[in-house]
């Protein structure tokens, strides 16, 4: 079933005991960022605090801050489930015969029923405000010591492509400069920044941009979504919640927002206007640097009555965004398979904070197969900016990484099976020689063939007879052993 709003999914969180509700007043200066860091690495519950310091607003953080809360958001035993009725869509064929496509009708009529529908009005709607309002009115965190200001962490900021007209909605972080104006934090490789630039070369003056903040769950968590240009995040929402998502028309542009959003800033951004934007501390556990980025003019405010603001915190992980990054790694699996089949699994530790780290296991078939997978992956959308990725043999877990250390420590001799390219860098990435531009790595940990040049004998893996191990088992439940 699909959460009607943000409020029914925070009573689901509520009943689940994931949430927890603070009555008494926590600063957004600094403390809610501490509460939130220290509850999710104690796998702590999300917050509800009611009376944030200097606001109105009750704030909703960790939302999503656990896989048993992003099961619950999107309304799954496990998010595998997701991945396999992802898979099932991908697989599925019009089959021969009148009996067998009258069959598919029901699966067909289902696909229609994600794209979303739009209405006339919604609970977004409730408050409009064209004058005498300011963002400072809504609880807007400041994270760490040293970040440039107050920022928005979890929008879902809306353009529309110049050319096609198809919607875009993104997660762009957004530093306020004063109650009318933030920045918006395109980086140079997303749908925004692209949408901009193409503005850029018509010589247009202003671009149209709306940002909603809370909304029912699996529409906030579409907008973080690595999904190819022009696919249309709240349909990829309306699959994952399994009823389409409810879109309004903006008061003064033609973008659409989600009907039942909590609170919509409606503006533009003034062509070739930039500011300085930054630090801000990341989801690095670094402070991203300071640079120029367009300036977000709000010239409306929509809201529900009594919003509610949702928002989130980076930093060193495991963050919140650890864990919708581990759905997006699980949900996605399928579709990295459609492009390599050959990939068996996928894991992106924390550590290496989404981009930095993918291991890989494959069924290896053919000398440099791995080499292959590993080029295959750096085209691959944003997977381009994997910074080190590890190909292991399809009989190694790389959801263990002790085991991937282990066997890939061991299989690599270093000249010969690591290789390095340049390409473009994820924007945060504060290593790289220049911005958005560096160096990956690709490490070939599979079993090394004669037909790769390795003529030695390639040792066996220890390990004990199964026989034995039942025998033993039950003797060491005799010795009483756990």
């Amino acid at each position: 079933m699909a959460f009607d709003d943000l409020r029914d999914f925070v009573k689901a969180l509520e009943k689940a005991g994931e949430l927890k509700r603070i009555p008494f007043e926590v600063d957004p200066h600094l403390e809610i960022t501490q509460f939130a860091d220290r509850s999710v690495k104690t796998g702590g519950p999300a917050f509800l605090f009611e009376k944030p310091k200097g606001s109105q607003v009750p704030l909703l953080i960790n939302a999503f801050a656990s896989m048993r809360r992003m099961e619950i958001a999107l309304g799954v035993d496990s998010v595998d489930a997701v991945a396999a009725r992802i898979a099932e869509y991908l697989e599925m064929r019009m089959p021969q015969g009148l009996l067998g496509k009258l069959k598919m009708l029901p699966k067909l009529a289902e696909m229609g029923s994600f794209f979303p529908r739009i209405v006339s009005s919604g609970a977004c709607k409730d408050v409009v405000r064209r004058d005498g309002f300011s963002l400072d009115e809504f609880p807007i965190l400041h994270c760490w010591p040293e970040d440039g200001g107050r920022y928005i962490t979890l929008p879902m900021v809306f353009t529309k492509n110049p050319d096609t007209g198809k919607r875009n909605c993104g997660c762009y972080r957004m530093q306020v400069y004063d109650g009318r104006t933030t920045g918006m934090h395109w980086q140079t490789h997303k749908q925004g920044a692209e949408h901009y630039r193409r503005r850029t070369k018509e010589g247009a003056k202003r671009m149209d941009v709306a940002v909603a903040l809370g909304a029912d769950p699996a529409t906030m968590y579409s907008a973080i979504l690595p999904l190819p240009p022009d696919l249309d995040e709240m349909m990829i929402a309306g699959f994952l919640r399994g009823s389409p998502v409810e879109m309004v028309k903006c008061e003064t542009s033609d973008i659409e927002v989600p009907a039942n959003a909590e609170i919509v800033l409606e503006g533009y951004v003034e062509i070739g206007e930039l500011r300085r934007e930054g630090p801000f501390g990341d989801h690095t556990g670094f402070y991203s640097l300071e640079d120029d980025y367009p300036v977000f003019h709000i010239t409306c405010v929509t809201q529900r009555k009594n919003p509610i603001y949702a928002t989130t915190i980076v930093g060193p992980p495991p963050m919140e965004d650890f864990y919708m990054g581990r759905a997006i790694e699980r949900i996605f699996l399928p579709l990295m398979r459609l492009q390599l089949p050959e990939v068996r699994d996928m894991a992106m530790p924390a550590e290496g904070i989404f981009h930095n780290l993918m291991l890989v296991s494959i069924r290896k078939s053919y000398p440099g197969h791995a080499r292959k997978v590993m080029h295959a992956i750096w085209g691959l959308g944003q997977a381009m900016f994997s910074k080190c990725i590890v190909v292991v043999d399809e009989d190694v877990d790389v959801q263990n990484f002790s085991e991937v250390a282990w066997k890939a420590l061991n299989n690599i001799d270093p000249q010969r099976d690591i290789e390095f390219v340049l390409g473009p860098v994820d924007s945060l990435d504060h290593a790289s020689r220049l911005p958005n531009f560096g160096s990956k790595m690709g490490i070939d940990a599979t079993k090394k063939w004669p037909a790769e040049g390795f003529t030695r004998p390639w040792p066996d893996v220890l390990r004990m007879p199964d026989e034995v191990q039942r025998r033993v088992d039950e003797l060491w439940k005799r010795a009483g052993l756990k």
